[in-house]
């Protein structure tokens, strides 16, 4: 059995893996990568897998950096079925229709700087792609075996990162024996709101795990909103606003959330706060439509708040108009929009007029990838690029940690013990994750591992 990286192997965006034997072709996930637009483009563009020739795709969970090429793959002539759990699917046919808008958005964009007489520039796909795609998704739900094939097994797990992400278990026949494969997609936290925990598997022959956040340690919970709640009046005070970039998918809830408790408890400070997207709203839908699959908390908070996604002084922008006048208002409030790193979306024109005001503080809720305006901003550049425009960054900039979907060090560690209870892992493969994170991520496996752990790069294989 042959496995090969082409993507998230050295960095965080683009989760692809391609698992072949003697009779099956398989592919672990079909992200986009993130990053410089150009430089973006050309890594999405082209597919290292031959797309007509696969038997199928896995799909770990719905952000863009693992679905968000699945029309590309598509166009590219892939036809076989693709496997997720029932709240992924919902999730995915959302973010691709929104992706495809993006795509056609930035080849606008894009041709508008080329000369007149240069080729033009043509999404990366489009809606009608979009929704072949969905057509292909297949729903497994958690703790089930499948039989998909006579040579192929799936089962998923929970694996507590966003709504319906799951770990993979596989197995596999390749040359008359059988091989368990777990892939963890992205692991998620233990006791974070409204996600079960990351289910703990038995050991198996491969493992392929991401390792984001392998080498620290998340803040706890109230420690957040002790911050949050720092952050908010300090912006009160001055009478700025709190520009929020974040992922439309998980982190937008997750932060709602945390916003509603501090209301209930009557600690949020006392300013507007918009939900700048039109996603959110779309993705915050599905969640209350798989409120069944949410944590035990969630539903004891019910039991008292008829929807714990809403709170007074909450409002949900809808149009293009709203969006565009808020950067007019005058006064202290808080904006969350996309996207996540700030490379596309509303929040770019949030910046292009908050950053030059020492009084507004940008506020990161998530990972920045290296390459992208987040990173720049968290970096505190001293002028950075927004829209083709060179802008001085005047305004604070303040990183909640905490916040995050993934697991950090002492979560990785605990799972890790799961895999070593019974069986351990034969051969190890560390990916989606920076360098740093990946070699301390590969110090915590080790001692479960019959090898040590590999940390592949982009386009390397490796038989096992």
């Amino acid at each position: 059995m042959k496995i090969t990286f082409l993507g998230a192997a050295g960095e965080v965006t683009g989760s692809q893996h391609l698992i072949e034997t003697d009779r099956l072709r398989i592919l672990l996930d079909c992200g986009l990568f993130q990053g410089h637009r150009l430089e973006a483009r050309r890594k999405n563009e082209k597919f290292h897998c031959d797309p007509k020739n696969l038997d199928g795709v896995i799909l770990s969970h719905a952000h863009a950096d693992h679905c968000g090429n699945l029309p590309g793959l598509y166009k590219a002539g892939f036809r076989g079925p693709i496997f997720c759990t029932p709240a992924t699917a919902d999730v995915t046919d959302i973010m691709l229709h929104d992706s495809a808008h993006i795509q056609e958005e930035d080849a606008r964009y894009l041709n508008r700087k080329h000369p007149p007489d240069a080729p033009r520039i043509l999404p990366l796909y489009n809606d009608d792609h979009v929704t072949e795609v969905v057509k292909l998704l297949e729903t497994i739900p958690y703790g089930e075996w499948h039989e998909l094939s006579k040579d192929l097994r799936l089962r998923f797990q929970e694996a507590g990162h966003i709504l319906g992400s799951a770990i993979t278990e596989i197995e596999i026949r390749d040359k008359g024996d059988w091989k368990r494969i777990v892939f963890t997609g992205d692991l998620g936290r233990r006791g974070t709101p409204l996600l079960h925990n990351p289910q703990r598997v038995e050991g198996c022959d491969v493992l392929i795990t991401e390792s984001t956040y392998g080498n620290r340690i998340h803040p706890p919970e109230d420690d957040i909103k002790t911050q949050l709640k720092a952050i908010l009046n300090r912006a009160a005070r001055r009478g700025g606003r709190v520009i929020i970039p974040a992922f439309s998918l998980g982190r937008t809830q997750t932060f709602i959330y945390f916003l509603n408790e501090l209301h209930n408890a009557g600690e949020l400070p006392s300013i507007p706060v918009f939900v700048d997207s039109p996603l959110s709203y779309e993705i915050t839908s599905i969640y209350r439509k798989h409120a069944s699959s949410l944590d035990a908390a969630f539903h004891r908070r019910l039991q008292s708040d008829r929807d714990p996604f809403s709170f007074p002084g909450l409002r949900y922008i809808g149009s293009q108009s709203e969006s565009m006048g808020l950067n007019q208002r005058k006064g202290s409030f808080a904006v969350i929009s996309a996207s996540g790193m700030c490379e596309a979306g509303r929040v770019v024109h949030h910046l292009l007029h908050g950053l030059q005001d020492p009084n507004n503080i940008v506020l990161l809720i998530g990972y920045q990838a290296e390459n992208t305006l987040g990173r720049r901003i968290q970096e505190r550049m001293p002028v950075v690029r927004v829209l083709d425009q060179d802008i001085e960054l005047l305004a604070d900039v303040e990183v909640l940690q905490g916040l995050s979907a993934h697991a950090d060090a002492e979560d990785f560690k605990w799972w890790f013990e799961g895999l070593g209870a019974v069986r351990g892992v034969g051969r190890a493969f560390i990916v989606h994750g920076e360098q740093e994170s990946a070699v301390a991520l590969s110090q915590l496996l080790d001692h479960v591992c019959d090898e040590p752990p590999t940390i592949p790069q982009f386009g390397e294989s490796f038989e096992v």
